[in-house]
């Protein structure tokens, strides 16, 4: 078979076997002429790297990473505006195979929702892996709207002459407009699949402010850093039955001339009367440390003092509420 040719302005890292394209693929536009904004969805199966993704895509922070899957639950919209080109990524949830809870039906229906409004796809997949769970979400991705296979994590890849024959493959199995090989952790690669990916943007006018990074509120970002925070320090103890509700939020100016000042408190709602011990620790310290971490990371991302007051209770049953899925958030 003959293997894809080079994509118009792709330039594959050393060693790779580079970003290719079938042959519908469109041209390069012309830089500065015309501007350029759309929805870009990024999705891929569960723990394979959206998340990391999107916060290298948009330059910053926004979408929280754990090594556990399920870490994204929301629609998690990053913006980045490069040259004439503003691009709107959507981080999904990675679909899931087990229908098993209100939760988890509902993280499905966001990421079938994404699907329909965006106008491009980046399918998410480990460079030179392609399993049953890759399939499964690869099957959802609609026919009509074109679609990217970024290939990630290169880097881990031992042998970089069986990834030809891999990416041949996966032209079998959808048209992809473009194949980039790339690793989400290299700033070369990050700003060539930007470059690759803004010809499939359509014209028109942009729809956020030049320096935007999310259309999330401070308050969806500080509940999303404490969940991280919580996921990340309490390791395989803690099942996926916890969430985190914003009680309060204020923002203040600072006394006697001080910086911006936010007070914040929260509730981490666990399933189980086991499940709070395991967030509260031993006298308390595991909590302590995830407000720690969470007031510590919240202060960069907002630039400003932040007061953070944490809380844990148990509402067993949660998950598998639809009304109490309203109440916390969730679409």
């Amino acid at each position: 078979m003959t293997p894809p040719r080079s994509s118009p302005g792709a330039h594959p890292p050393a060693g790779a076997a580079g970003a290719t394209s079938s042959p519908n693929a469109q041209p390069a536009s012309d830089a500065g002429t015309v501007r350029r904004c759309g929805l870009v969805a990024i999705v891929g199966r569960p723990n394979v790297g959206k998340s990391t993704l999107l916060n290298a895509l948009v330059g910053q922070k926004i979408s929280i990473t754990s090594r556990k899957a399920q870490t994204t639950r929301h629609r998690i919209t990053g913006i980045r505006s490069v040259g004439n080109a503003q691009f709107v990524f959507v981080d999904t949830p990675g679909f899931q195979m087990k229908h098993g809870t209100a939760l988890h039906r509902t993280m499905n229906r966001t990421v079938l929702a994404s699907l329909a409004d965006v106008d491009v796809v980046l399918f998410l997949v480990e460079a030179g892996r392609f399993g049953a769970d890759d399939a499964k979400v690869l099957a959802l991705l609609p026919p009509a709207k074109p679609a990217l296979l970024v290939a990630n994590k290169l880097d881990e890849v031992k042998r970089r002459d069986a990834l030809l024959p891999w990416l041949q493959g996966m032209q079998q199995r959808h048209a992809f407009a473009e194949y980039v090989p790339m690793s989400a952790r290299k700033e070369s690669d990050v700003q060539r699949l930007l470059q690759i990916l803004a010809p499939y943007l359509p014209e028109g006018p942009w729809l956020h402010e030049e320096d935007a990074l999310t259309d999330r509120s401070e308050r969806f970002l500080a509940s999303e850093l404490i969940r991280e925070k919580l996921f990340r320090l309490t390791g395989d103890e803690l099942p996926y039955s916890c969430t985190v509700q914003i009680d309060k939020y204020e923002e203040e100016a600072g006394a006697g001339g001080a910086g911006p000042l936010r007070r914040i408190a929260a509730t981490i709602i666990v399933d189980r009367d086991a499940h709070k011990g395991m967030v509260v620790g031993a006298g308390g310290e595991r909590l302590k440390r995830i407000g720690s971490e969470a007031r510590q990371e919240l202060e960069r991302l907002l630039d400003a003092k932040v007061f953070l007051e944490l809380w844990v209770k148990v509402r067993s049953g949660w998950a598998d509420d639809e009304a109490h899925l309203r109440s916390y958030g969730y679409e």
